[in-house]
C-alpha cells in the first residue's frame, strides 16, 4: 500500500532548498538593466510639503532620475485604493506612492532617487532638500480624540475615523442582577513585525507591450495585482504579481504599500527594471505596526466566580492612514466573547488617527488583545473572590456540550458567530496536568531559597480560522507522472508545500516527492485572497483535496473503461491504478496522462474530458474555531526585576492535523512573539511623534537565551466545516502568550503587589511594583 501522508510528520519539502542558500528571495533578482532606489523620507511626523530640492542629488554620479509624485502624472496620480472599503469611511484614508502636499508621520516617503546601484541611490537620496512647513503632532490616541486635539490630517474635522460597537444580550440587566462587578483599564502597547526579510519589490517592465510584472514580498500578491491595475487604469491580465520565497510576514507583509506603487510607476516611466529592498531602519519607520489599543472595561461575575457579562470602551490607535480600513479594530470586536459563555457584551471601540506608522494586523490581529482583557479581568474575578483562578475559567467556559455555540457576537461580513468544536475545560485542565500544577508550590519554595520568586500563570483562548470567501487549487497529473498543485496561497515559511502535498499524495495514491506546487504567481492561477488569518489550511487545503479527489475520480473511471473492472474494485498504489488483489492488472496514472492529452485526429478514449486535472474552489460557509490553554512558569529575580520564562505548556486544538511537526512550529513561533509581547518589545515615540527605538538596541526581541523549552500537545477534535476536518494553527500560540506569562509575574509578585493591566512589562516596573 502507498503510504500514509495526512497526519504524518513528513519532513518540509522546503527545506533542503531554503537551508542549502537556493532560496530566491527577491533581492536575488537581478534582471537586466535593473536600477536601485533609496526614498527621501519625512523627518517630521506631520507638516507640510511646501518644496523637493532635487538639483544637487540629480547632478551625482550614478543618478539615473529623482522623482515626486508630480512626475507620474501621466501614469497616475491621487491616493492610492483602499483594500478593504468599509461605510464608516466616506473617504478613503490611503497613502499617495508619495506625499505630494502633506506628510503625515515620521519616515513617510515624499522623493525617490533611482540609480545604477544602491550605494549611488542613497547618496543622491541624502543630498535632496525638502521643506517640510511643521503642523502640530497628535502621538497618543487618547488625546487625540479630544475636541481641540491636533488634527492627524488637516483636512480632517476629527481624529475620530470610525466609532465600532459590538453588544449583544441585555448588560444593563446583567449587572444590575449581578452579585459583584470589578473595573480595570488595560493597556496593550505598539509593537512591530521584525520579520526576518524585510520588505521589498522589484518591478519590471515589457519591453515588447504594456505588461508589468511586480516581484514583491508580499502575503498578498493577488491583492496587489488587483489594486496596482486598478490604480493604473490597466486590466488585471497586463499585470503579473509574484511572491517569491518570502522571509516571514506575520500580517504586515499582506498590506499593499506605497513603495510597491512608487516603484511601479518608477519602472514604467523608465522603461527599466528598478528594485527597492527596505533596510532595517526603513521597516521601524514604514512597515505597519500594531495592539496599541487601551480598555476600559467591567466585568459582572456571580458570587461563584462565574463571568456573566463585559461592557466598555476602547480606543484603537489607527495611526496616520488605514490602508487595511477598519479590518483591525473590528476583528477586536470579533473576538469578544472569547471561549466564555457570557450572558451580555456592550463594548465600542473608537478608532483614532494619529501622526503615527498606521497599524494593521500583526500575527493574532487583535486576538490577543482581546485575549488579554479576558484572561486578565479572569484573574481579577479570581483575585476579588480568592478563587482560584482555573476555577473561574472553568465555571465561565463554553461547555462541550454547547457546541455548536452561537457567542452572539457577528463576524466581519455580519454573520453570526459561531463556535464549531471542542472543549476548552478539557484542554484548560491538560495544561495545568502537563505542567504539574500539584508539584508547583514545592517548586515556588526552592526558588524562594535561591533568592527567586516563581509565578504560575495561565491563560485560554479560541482564534477564528479558514476565513472566506475561498481559495482555490488546480491538480494536474502530467504524462511523466508528476502532480502539479497550482494554487493562488503564498507562504512566508509556514510549509504549504509539504502539506498541500501530503494532502494530494493521499489522494492520488503518488509518492509525496512527485507532488510539485506551484504558488504565489498571479499567472500561475487565476484567482486568491490572501495568506492571513490562520485560513489557508482550511481554504486551500480544502481545495486541494477536493480537486485531487475530482482527479481520482476521473482516473478510476478511465482506468474502469480500460481495464474492464468496476471502480469500487479498484486502487491506487504507488501511482498505478490496479485492480484489488492483482497487482498485474494496472495502469500508471501517467499512462492515463498520456491517453487524455490527446492525439491528431483521434477521439479522446471513453468520450471522457481531455487532461488530467481539476479545479475546486473551497468556499468557506463558516469560521473554524481553534482554541487552546497555556500554562506557564516565570521566575523573577526582585532585586533587578528581571523575569524569565522557565517553563511553558502549550494545548492546542486545531481539528485533525494535517503535519504536527509543522504545527508545532507554528505554534512555538507563536509563543516565542507572545513572550516578545509581553516582555520586550515596545515602539517608544516622543510628544512630537519621533521614534524612539530604531535599532535593535533599543528595541527588544526575545532571542535563545531567554526562551524555555515549550511543550506543544493536541486536542483533535475535527470541525464539521471542511472536508478536511481542519482549523487553522498559526497565531494560536500567540493569542493567549502575553497574558499568560503576565499572569505568572502577578503570581509571582504576590497577593499585595498591584494589579499587572499592561504589557511589556519591564523590569523597572516589576521593580516599582515590589517596591
Amino acid at each position: 500500500m502507498s503510504a500514509r501522508y495526512f497526519g504524518a510528520a513528513v519532513n518540509r519539502l522546503e527545506d533542503p532548498k531554503l537551508v542549502s542558500g537556493a532560496g530566491r528571495y527577491v533581492d536575488d533578482l537581478h534582471p537586466a538593466g535593473l536600477l536601485h532606489v533609496a526614498f527621501v523620507r519625512s523627518q517630521r511626523a506631520h507638516g507640510l510639503v511646501r518644496g523637493v530640492d532635487a538639483g544637487a542629488a540629480a547632478r551625482m554620479a550614478g543618478v539615473v532620475a529623482v522623482f515626486t509624485m508630480a512626475d507620474f502624472a501621466d501614469l497616475a496620480s491621487g491616493p492610492m485604493p483602499p483594500l478593504a472599503p468599509h461605510p464608516l469611511i466616506k473617504t478613503p484614508i490611503t497613502y499617495w506612492p508619495l506625499a505630494a502636499t502633506e506628510v503625515r508621520h515620521v519616515g513617510e516617503a515624499i522623493a525617490m532617487v533611482v540609480a545604477d546601484s544602491r550605494h549611488a541611490a542613497e547618496d543622491a537620496a541624502a543630498a535632496v532638500e525638502v521643506d517640510i512647513e511643521p503642523l502640530p503632532v497628535a502621538a497618543d490616541a487618547i488625546a487625540a480624540l479630544a475636541a481641540d486635539a491636533p488634527r492627524a490630517h488637516s483636512d480632517r474635522d476629527s481624529n475620530l475615523a470610525a466609532r465600532l460597537a459590538a453588544k449583544f444580550g441585555d448588560a444593563d440587566a446583567v449587572f444590575a442582577g449581578a452579585d459583584h462587578v470589578v473595573a480595570e483599564t488595560i493597556v496593550t502597547h505598539r509593537g512591530g513585525c521584525h520579520a526576518m526579510e524585510c520588505r521589498g519589490v522589484v518591478a519590471v517592465p515589457d519591453a515588447m507591450g504594456e505588461d508589468l510584472t511586480v516581484y514583491t514580498s508580499s502575503q498578498s500578491p493577488f491583492l496587489v495585482r488587483r489594486i496596482l491595475a486598478a490604480y493604473l487604469g490597466r486590466d488585471e491580465r497586463h499585470v503579473r504579481v509574484v511572491a517569491p520565497d518570502v522571509g516571514g510576514g506575520f500580517g504586515p507583509k499582506a498590506n499593499v504599500y506605497p513603495e510597491e506603487f512608487a516603484v511601479a510607476l518608477a519602472a514604467l516611466k523608465l522603461g527599466r527594471p528598478v528594485k527597492w529592498i527596505e533596510d532595517r531602519q526603513e521597516h521601524f519607520l514604514t512597515t505597519t505596526q500594531q495592539r496599541d489599543q487601551i480598555w476600559t472595561v467591567e466585568v459582572a461575575f456571580t458570587a461563584e466566580g462565574r463571568m456573566l457579562g463585559l461592557r466598555g470602551r476602547g480606543v484603537h490607535d489607527n495611526g496616520a492612514y488605514a490602508p487595511y480600513g477598519l479590518i483591525l479594530p473590528i476583528n477586536a470586536l470579533g473576538c469578544f466573547p472569547g471561549p466564555y459563555a457570557l450572558e451580555a457584551l456592550d463594548v465600542t471601540l473608537d478608532v483614532a488617527l494619529t501622526n503615527m506608522v498606521p497599524t494593521s494586523p500583526v500575527r493574532g490581529a487583535s486576538r490577543p488583545i482581546v485575549a488579554f482583557v479576558l484572561e486578565r479581568m479572569a484573574d481579577r474575578v479570581a483575585a476579588h473572590l480568592g478563587l482560584p483562578r482555573e476555577e473561574v475559567r472553568r465555571r465561565s467556559f463554553v461547555r462541550a456540550d454547547q457546541m455548536p455555540y452561537e457567542t452572539g457576537g457577528k463576524a466581519r461580513d455580519g454573520s453570526p458567530i459561531s463556535y464549531d468544536s471542542g472543549d476548552y475545560r478539557q484542554a484548560l485542565d491538560l495544561a495545568l496536568s502537563k505542567i504539574d500544577v500539584a508539584g508547583f508550590p514545592a517548586r515556588r519554595e526552592a526558588a524562594l531559597r535561591r533568592g527567586k520568586l516563581l509565578g504560575l500563570g495561565m491563560a485560554s483562548c479560541v482564534e477564528d480560522t479558514g476565513l472566506g470567501p475561498f481559495e482555490g487549487a488546480t491538480v494536474r497529473v502530467t504524462p511523466a507522472g508528476k502532480v502539479v498543485i497550482a494554487t493562488g496561497a503564498s507562504s512566508q515559511g509556514q510549509g504549504h508545500r509539504t502539506v498541500f502535498a501530503q494532502i494530494a499524495a493521499d489522494a492520488l495514491g503518488v509518492d509525496i516527492n512527485d507532488v510539485i506546487v506551484d504558488a504565489a504567481d498571479t499567472d500561475k492561477f487565476p484567482l486568491g485572497i490572501s495568506t492571513i488569518a490562520s485560513r489557508i489550511a482550511v481554504t486551500a487545503g480544502s481545495s486541494v483535496e477536493m480537486a485531487a479527489q475530482k482527479v481520482r475520480a476521473k482516473a478510476l473511471r478511465f482506468a474502469s473503461n480500460r481495464l474492464e473492472a468496476g471502480e469500487q474494485d479498484l486502487e491506487i498504489v504507488d501511482g498505478a491504478i490496479q485492480v484489488k488483489g492483482v497487482p498485474g492488472m494496472s495502469i500508471t496514472l501517467a499512462e492515463v496522462s498520456r491517453a487524455l492529452a490527446g492525439a491528431a485526429g483521434m477521439s479522446t478514449p471513453y468520450g471522457m474530458e481531455p487532461d488530467l486535472a481539476a479545479t475546486a474552489y473551497f468556499e468557506s460557509q463558516g469560521l473554524t474555531f481553534a482554541y487552546g490553554s497555556n500554562a506557564c512558569e516565570v521566575e523573577i529575580d526582585p532585586d533587578t526585576g528581571d523575569a524569565r520564562v522557565v517553563r511553558y505548556v502549550v494545548v492546542h486544538d486545531c481539528g485533525r492535523l494535517i503535519n504536527p511537526q509543522i504545527v508545532d512550529g507554528q505554534i512555538i513561533g507563536g509563543v516565542v512573539h507572545g513572550i516578545g509581547n509581553a516582555l520586550f518589545e515596545r515602539m517608544l515615540h516622543d510628544p512630537e511623534g519621533q521614534p524612539l527605538t530604531t535599532t535593535y538596541a533599543d528595541y527588544l526581541l526575545p532571542i535563545a537565551t531567554e526562551m524555555p523549552r515549550i511543550e506543544v500537545h493536541h486536542i483533535e477534535t475535527p470541525s464539521p466545516r471542511n472536508p478536511l476536518g481542519v482549523k487553522g494553527a498559526g497565531e494560536g500560540g500567540t493569542i493567549p502568550a502575553a497574558a499568560c506569562v503576565i499572569s505568572a509575574i502577578q503570581d509571582a509578585l504576590g497577593p499585595a503587589a498591584p494589579f499587572v493591566a499592561h504589557h511589556p512589562i519591564s523590569p523597572q516596573d516589576i521593580v516599582a511594583m515590589l517596591d
